[in-house]
């Protein structure tokens, strides 16, 4: 089945842009910039919407609710314009990964990321598409709050970019329904990667 719209996940506000639990928005604002698409306000879906034409329409999508209300806007996108979740991706930080490593996968567990746990409470279920853009974990359970609304340094988030550079390259087959091609192609670049920095 193909990949008929991108959420972003993240925070609204320019206080929040260069947050690492931004890093969803940061992969539908490249997408959107590569692709020369503008998001516009959508308040009836509490989301900032674009389309990306192509061969099939791919919708880009950032919530303007915050994090832990994603589901209120992927779920509102998807009814108006009749999408089935399988056919949604969900971009988000992870701080099960590293920086520099993003993974593609379907259906699963939020992993105690709340734009993923709300969207699940919205939809009922999770199967929906993944892309876990890695962005580390601060060691301690109490220091993640501030470690997610915090900034990356400088390596750490030019690395969260190159992930997801390398993400957007792998985009188009996953669209299209390439799915295990698309995650052996971005899971080697990422192992390549780690295994070039030790």
């Amino acid at each position: 089945m193909a990949i008929r719209v991108v959420f972003g996940l993240g925070n609204p506000g320019a206080e929040h842009a260069r947050q690492r639990h931004n890093a969803g928005f940061w992969f539908v604002d490249a997408l959107a910039a590569q692709s020369g698409v503008r998001l516009l306000m959508e308040s009836k879906l509490n989301a900032e919407v674009g389309k990306l034409s192509g061969r099939e329409p791919l919708l880009l999508v950032k919530p303007t609710t915050y994090m832990n209300r994603s589901g209120i806007a992927v779920s509102a996108v998807l009814h108006y314009y009749k999408i089935d979740p399988a056919e949604a991706l969900l971009v988000h930080d992870d701080l099960d990964l590293p920086p520099g490593v993003a993974r593609l996968k379907f259906d699963g567990g939020h992993g105690g990321q709340n734009g993923l746990r709300d969207t699940i409470a919205q939809l009922g279920h999770a199967k929906f598409h993944r892309l876990r853009i890695g962005i580390g974990h601060p060691g301690r359970k109490e220091l993640v709050t501030p470690w997610v609304l915090g900034r990356a340094n400088n390596a750490d988030e030019l690395a969260i970019r190159e992930s997801i550079a390398a993400a957007l390259a792998v985009l188009p087959l996953y669209c299209e329904g390439a799915i295990e091609r698309a995650m052996t192609l971005l899971h080697t670049a990422a192992n390549a990667k780690k295994a070039n920095d030790s």
